[in-house]
């Protein structure tokens, strides 16, 4: 009966593939795997779960195959499971949209290897189909090949795909260079309280860039007598301000200095790839960044972001959390030493390996093992500054960190309007987290965590932190609705499951 069922359901995939007019290796390269396994997918010798017909029926637009309305993706944690082993940090999700966007600036072949499977990707993705740019999954759906167009069609943009992403708005930089005028929907991603886009509009402006935002889209106009004649101090040392603000000077035909500049991992990478391109940068590293543009850019690059230090921030919280002896392997270390200095001080029992190169040949790993710990609370508070200070994206893990410590400790989260308040949702799995302000949090503990059901947080760093304490505690959790996390983490849960854990997917159909 089971094998008749895999057969049918192989016919409906290979019946829909064929009508999207796809091969086999096409679809395989769309999901990830291989042609081989879609082979035998749709023969029935395979067994392939709700998750996998769901991300098939995505892939071809096949109501059909998703077995009607697939639902929102849940998680089904068994707590209280030690993790062991070892397990490699993925490429950095931040610096790999800012790649996909600097994309836009060259007319020839990107190349950029092992990018994040990751719902962000996806959408930037959906986006540049949309309006001409030619993308495949290569090497076994493991790098990622992008062909752009003589003339973008910005008229047929996926808005939807654009709305679901904050990211869209780098953009701008590269477009500025294309169009005269064109229209951009607004900007999406977490809920995390109003952003204003106007630090990127005082970088851009310099470039001849104005914008009026109305009925839901960006209206940008170029003015090509408008270029910098002085430096760009950007009013907020922001990351995508920036990327933004690197992007637009990659192409102005002289040269920008950008001053109070982000000199963050995915702004370094950003400026690694924009030399590969044969834009001349100075000041990596710095607040200072001084861009040497050039007008046409038309090569065949090939580039490796490198890993990313947020996810590797994660998955030595996670072995803090569960009490278990982790080796976290390809962490990058320079965007990491301000949070390891201050689990060294609660008491984190921790070594790591020697340093080495990253495959872009510039950022620094290690591996870094830890072990079961007994934690104080911090003397100071935790709170976030630009690099090289503790990451802001990190905090939100210290939550989780302090909860199993001993003492109270202050969590200062000042760059989001209300980021701190979702981690108060460590409360219902037996957190004692009191909310001074929507900035402010005062974590008591040690915590005797408590299995829970809950609508995952829709930010995406406190919805990890929920995730973690759910593995840590006894007893079995439901996490509802994790597509925010999906935006930023590939296969978290079958990754963690690798090392100890028990995560199981399920939809509701």
């Amino acid at each position: 009966m089971a094998d008749d069922y895999l057969v049918r359901i192989g016919k409906l995939i290979r019946d829909a593939r064929q009508h999207r007019g796809w091969t086999q290796t096409q679809l395989a390269e769309a999901l990830g795997t291989s042609q081989s396994a879609v082979n035998r997918i749709e023969r029935g010798n395979q067994n392939i779960s709700l998750e996998m017909i769901a991300r098939i029926g995505e892939a071809l637009d096949s109501e059909i195959v998703s077995l009607g309305y697939a639902g929102p993706m849940h998680l089904r944690v068994v707590g209280g499971r030690r993790l062991s082993g070892a397990i490699d940090v993925k490429t950095s999700k931040n610096a790999c949209v800012a790649l996909l966007c600097g994309s836009l600036l060259n007319k020839g072949r990107t190349v950029l290897r092992r990018v994040a499977r990751i719902e962000e990707v996806y959408r930037l993705l959906e986006v540049l189909n949309s309006i001409g740019v030619r993308t495949r999954w290569i090497n076994d759906g493991v790098d990622l090949e992008i062909v752009p167009p003589a003339e973008l069609d910005l008229p047929a943009i996926d808005a939807d795909a654009a709305r679901r992403t904050r990211s869209i708005i780098m953009f701008l930089g590269p477009l500025l260079h294309r169009l005269d005028r064109f229209l951009l929907p607004y900007a999406g991603g977490c809920d995390l309280g109003t952003r204003t886009i106007e630090p990127h509009m005082i970088a851009l402006r310099r470039f001849g860039l104005d914008i009026a935002a109305t009925e839901g889209q960006y209206h940008a106009v170029v003015d090509r007598s408008v270029a910098p004649d002085r430096p760009i101090v950007l009013t907020e040392r922001g990351d995508t301000v920036t990327e933004n603000a690197l992007l637009a000077a990659a192409r102005h035909d002289g040269t920008t200095v950008i001053r109070n500049a982000s000199s963050n991992y995915m702004v370094q990478d950003l400026c690694f790839f924009l030399e590969a391109l044969g834009v001349k940068v100075d000041g990596i590293g710095t607040t200072t960044l001084t861009v040497h543009g050039v007008p046409t850019i038309d090569v065949d690059v090939d580039y490796s972001p490198s890993e990313d230090p947020v996810e590797a921030m994660s998955l030595v919280a996670a072995a803090v959390v569960t009490e278990s002896e982790l080796t976290v392997r390809r962490v990058p270390i320079e965007f990491l030493e301000i949070e390891l200095a201050v689990l060294e001080e609660m008491g984190l029992d921790h070594d790591r390996s020697p340093e080495y190169f990253a495959d872009n040949g510039r950022t620094r790993l290690v591996d870094l093992t830890v072990r079961p710990s007994k934690l104080e609370a911090p003397i100071d508070k935790i709170h976030p500054m630009p690099f090289p200070g503790l990451n802001i994206d990190n905090v939100p893990f210290f939550a989780a960190i302090a909860a199993v410590a001993q003492g109270k400790t202050l969590i200062h989260d000042w760059v989001y309007d209300n980021r701190a308040i979702y981690l108060t949702d460590l409360n219902r799995l037996g957190g004692r987290l009191q909310l001074l302000d929507p900035h402010r949090v005062l974590v008591e503990g040690p915590t005797r965590w408590r299995a829970a059901e809950m609508m995952c947080p829709p930010a995406l760093r406190p919805a990890v932190v929920v995730l973690l304490a759910m593995m840590a505690a006894e007893g079995t959790s439901v996490l509802r609705n994790v597509y925010v996390i999906n935006r930023g983490y590939e296969d978290l849960a079958e990754r963690l499951n690798s090392i100890g854990a028990q995560i199981e997917i399920f939809r509701d159909i």
